[in-house]
């Protein structure tokens, strides 16, 4: 599903969203304004979501999830408070999108015969190298 799809089901509503100071360099406009954004999203409260939607955010998105069930998304790189707010939003519309995604399973391959070779050869010169640095050259003709 795409952050744009996200929004039209999601109500804007559900996104609390909290504004402070921004970090950093930036003189009078940092000092004075709040322009720094934080978005605050409950997965579980969530009315635009079904459950099976839900469960599979929690399940992907388990290390993104605070312990109150909130995913928070920050940013405080725009000069302007929309702007950051824009970017924020856009930001956890693409981490909701990514907890929804399918992810396929991976398929077992063996390595190929050439790979093989390439790593037993490599071991071959790696060891030569070591005899050589040994000292011990009586093995020096391996080819």
């Amino acid at each position: 599903m795409t952050p744009e799809e996200l929004l039209k089901r999601i109500p804007e509503s559900e996104f609390q969203v909290f504004t402070s100071r921004s970090s950093g360099p930036g003189g009078q406009n940092v000092n004075k304004v709040n322009t720094k954004v934080e978005i605050h999203f409950n997965v579980k409260l969530s009315s635009g979501l079904s459950v099976p939607e839900k469960d599979m955010i929690c399940m992907n998105l388990k290390n993104k999830i605070n312990t109150s069930g909130e995913i928070v998304v920050k940013s405080q790189s725009e000069r302007t408070q929309l702007g950051n707010r824009k970017k924020a939003l856009e930001k956890l519309l693409v981490i909701i999108s990514d907890g929804l995604a399918v992810k396929s399973e991976r398929k077992p391959t063996s390595p190929s015969k050439k790979s093989k070779t390439e790593r037993l050869e490599e071991k071959k010169k790696r060891g030569q190298t070591k005899r050589l640095r040994s000292g011990d050259i009586t093995d020096y003709d391996d080819n």
